[in-house]
């Protein structure tokens, strides 16, 4: 009895330190389930003024591309009264809050209040509470900067998803330099640095001349449509152009084009009808039916078309703003200057 005692004891040790290496085994091969509520938030900076709880307005929509500089301060306000009242939220990826006041204060224009975010992450755009503030928001604009880091910290995000949740519910939208590249359906990314008009002209195919199409915000005023800025003071027509050639070679499709001028704004209703406030001018660009003659690697580009490959509608703007264009036909509506433009071995006519 003694013996097999001492071997019923053996044996239940035995099993005791096999269970216990099971566990250990089971600890190390098999994960445990995370318990995402204790997991710790990404912290963000953001900046608000006025009331921080929600208001619920109705936004009267639209879009506003601003050409860089200074603001244009009837813009700005035409881009207040679209939201209706509600909440203005301003998206950037550098800088700080010097929005907040000239927007919530210095216009004279009464919202609710006034957010500035900095999402300068791309582990922020899948940030629960920015999401919702953003769908909260009844007007979005987005700050200047670099164009490259909205593509790289937004595009393909829960915030991007957000933000086409909010155009297609009719909150009004905008931004100024690098936040007016990303508006357009296809857009010029940045993510090689930038190019110049010479640059992009003796070689369509160079890395810098970088265009995508169709995969971040989804505003319909603007499919194939590619938006520059900063357009005379940085000769950009040159490479707008280019932008263009590459649409059209690339996707078959027939391309549009908005430049707009430093310390000038277009403003443009759901239905399309535009305005442009400011100092300088507005572009509006449509191409021919017929692809560039020459748009391939390492070769200047040659887009003649008997000197009709691109035809410009040139809207001056004003301070009060000057009306004459809609984007929907994408016609003149009263007295414009037009022109046409065309490329020839790499020179801009």
């Amino acid at each position: 009895m003694l013996i097999l005692g001492y071997m019923i004891n053996n044996v239940v040790v035995w099993l005791v330190k096999l269970a216990g290496l099971v566990y250990l085994i089971r600890s190390f091969l098999i994960p445990k389930p995370i318990n995402s509520a204790v997991m710790p938030k990404l912290s963000y900076t953001s900046w608000i003024v006025g009331d921080s709880s929600d208001v619920i307005r109705q936004p009267l929509g639209g879009v506003v591309l601003a050409g860089g500089s200074t603001d244009v301060d009837a813009a700005m306000r035409w881009f207040l009264r679209r939201s209706g009242g509600g909440d203005v939220l301003i998206l950037r990826a550098s800088g700080k809050d010097g929005y907040n006041d000239y927007l919530y204060k210095t216009l004279g224009e009464s919202v609710n209040s006034v957010e500035t975010i900095l999402l300068d992450k791309r582990e922020l755009a899948s940030n629960a509470e920015i999401i919702r503030k953003i769908r909260q928001a009844e007007a979005i604009f987005f700050a200047g900067g670099d164009q490259a880091n909205y593509v790289n910290f937004w595009q393909g995000t829960p915030v991007a998803d957000a933000l086409n949740e909010r155009i297609r519910e009719g909150a009004v939208m905008g931004g100024t330099s690098a936040g007016c590249g990303i508006l357009g359906q296809t857009y010029f990314s940045a993510l090689e640095g930038s190019v110049t008009s010479e640059e992009a002209l003796t070689n369509p195919y160079d890395k810098r001349v970088a265009m995508r199409r169709d995969d971040f915000l989804k505003q319909p005023l603007l499919v194939n449509t590619i938006t520059d800025m900063h357009y005379s003071a940085r000769n950009r027509q040159g490479r707008h152009i280019v932008f263009m050639a590459r649409a059209a070679t690339d996707w078959a499709i027939r391309p549009r084009g908005i430049g707009v001028d430093e310390k000038t704004a277009v403003c443009v209703t759901p239905d399309g009808n535009v305005t442009v406030f400011g100092q300088g001018n507005a572009y509006f660009l449509q191409a021919t039916r017929k692809k560039p003659e020459t748009c391939q690697k390492n070769q200047p580009l040659t887009w003649n078309r008997k000197g009709k490959a691109v035809y410009v509608t040139i809207l001056a703007g004003s301070l009060e703003g000057a009306p004459g264009f809609n984007l929907t036909s994408f016609r003149s509506t009263a007295k414009a200057k037009t022109e046409y433009w065309y490329v020839e071995a790499g020179m801009k006519k």
